[in-house]
Formats: structure tokens, sequence, C-alpha cells
């Protein structure tokens, strides 16, 4: 999921949303698990035709003046470094500049634009999502039942990648026109988020947790890079990281806390001599004592 450079200022005049591309895979180190857009869990190592999961749209703290951004959602692919493809269903939630949260629901088949629903979703509302592949055709289910609203789409492609099954708090990215030059956006306070009743299905019709030992589960923590360039109307928002919990309930759940970065303290000029409130220069000055 990324938003695009080009597109956002239009969206979020006529939306007060911001538009949604492809996204690129997941920009996380398979070595520490880390990330800066992706938080959460992936089962990988096999193909999958099938992801599912509850989760409750977030209640975001929001504060007036800066813009933050979230997205909760289910998906297969897009886990390795190289995938060009990604089939991803879920929600959306971001602050806008006057400090209130916009909740909407989308899907995306990466390399093509993300499309917006047609379904109204509020904070807490209880949330159900569901990708599923055979073969080309993909069908993707996102029901609100607290609303008992449900929208199922099919479609077919050619470009698809079911390497990997997703349950993701993301970070969306700002690009390029052209796609290029991703980087994360600020994180939106969403507190804490709760994956429940998650499951896969393998190729072969295999079903499981995500901790299932018919694949490999990898723990996924964002956390936004130390430097790097803030984006246009950004200044002044907080960065935030995500970290998963344990899995429970059989490896079918988990949680995910937002914590917010605390900004750089500047250290305190300490003496260079303990006990001593005098400088290097003043010893540098002082005459040699005679042996």
């Amino acid at each position: 999921m990324r938003v695009s450079k080009s597109l956002m200022l239009r969206c979020l005049l006529l939306a007060g949303a911001v538009v949604l591309l492809g996204a690129p895979a997941a920009v996380a180190d398979a070595s520490t698990s880390t990330s800066t857009n992706w938080s959460g869990y992936v089962a990988h190592g096999v193909r999958f035709r099938r992801v599912t999961s509850l989760w409750t749209q977030p209640t975001l703290t929001c504060t007036p003046g800066d813009r933050s951004y979230s997205a909760v959602w289910v998906g297969l692919g897009g886990y390795n470094l190289t995938s060009k493809a990604l089939e991803q269903i879920g929600t959306e939630a971001d602050c806008n500049t006057k400090g209130r949260e916009i909740s909407t629901a989308w899907f995306e088949l990466v390399p093509a634009p993300s499309r917006s629903l047609r379904m109204i979703v509020h904070p807490g509302d209880l949330m159900a999502g569901r990708v599923t592949v055979v073969g080309n055709q993909v069908t993707l289910v996102l029901s609100d039942r607290t609303r008992h609203r449900t929208f199922t789409k099919s479609v077919t492609d050619s470009t698809l990648d079911v390497t990997s099954a997703d349950w993701i708090v993301e970070a969306p990215s700002e690009c390029g026109g052209d796609g290029s030059q991703c980087q994360p956006l600020t994180l939106a306070d969403f507190g804490s988020e709760t994956f429940a009743r998650a499951r896969a299905e393998t190729a072969l019709g295999k079903n499981g947790p995500i901790s299932s030992r018919r694949w490999r589960t990898a723990v996924i923590t964002l956390s936004p890079p130390r430097s790097g360039r803030r984006f246009s109307g950004n200044e002044g928002a907080g960065e935030g990281e995500s970290s998963p919990s344990p899995l429970k309930h059989a490896g079918t759940s988990f949680k995910l806390t937002y914590s917010p970065i605390a900004a750089p303290v500047a250290p305190v000029p300490q003496p260079l001599y303990a006990g001593d409130a005098r400088t290097l220069q003043q010893y540098l000055g002082e005459p040699r004592a005679t042996p």
C-alpha cells in the first residue's frame, strides 16, 4: 500500500482521505524481522491459496495539525523483497490536520492501484477479511460484522504472488508518480490492534493457524528509520513504532501495540575530570609541576 505523491493533494481536497496505490514488498530485513512499513506476522515457505482474520477498526489518538496514517489488512504475497505482486483487503484509519479520524475500506492487487470500497466503517467496528487465490482468480471479501455489510469481489489477474500469507498493520507509503522512491508516512497512534481467528490454507488445501508447522512464520516489528527526509505537510508529526505480541489462542491471535518514539534528549555537559569543574584548556594552560 502506498500513497501517490502526484495524487495525494487531489485526494485530500476531494475525499479527505489518502489515495492508495500498489505497494512494494515489505521493507523488511528477514534476519531481524524489522520493517519501516509493516508490522505483524507472515507465514511463508509454501504456496498459499487463502488467508483470513478478524480485527477491530482502530480508534486513533489524533493531534490537530499533524497528519498520520495506518492500514490494517490481510493478504497473500508481498513478503519477499523481490515480489512484484500482492493481493490484499483491509481498512484504513488516518488522522487529518483537524485532528479527526477518517476510516475507509479498500482492496488492492499490486501492481494495480488500490480501490476504495463503498462501505462505511467506523472506529470499533468488527471487521472480517479474506483473500483467496485459485489459479488466476482472486476473490476478496471484507465484512463489517457490526453493521452487517459485506463486500465481495472476484477478478482474474495474471500477476499474482501466493508465497506468503500476511496479517499486517502498515504505515502507508508516499511514492513518486512513477511508483519509485517510496517512503513510509507517519504511523498513526492506533493504541493497540488485535488479529483474531487468523488462519491460512496452502495451495494443497492444508489449513492451519499462523503458527502451523506446515510453513515458516516470521514476526515483524515496524520501526521507522532514524534519519531521512520528512514528508511535505508532515513536519512536526510524531514518529511511532508497532510491535506484535507473541501468538496466543493456539497460534490464531496476536496484538500489535503502538509506541511513540521519544525525541532525542541533548546530553548534559559533564566535567572532563571527575570531581573537578575545570576544563581541559585550563589544565593545558597550567605549568607542569617540578619533580
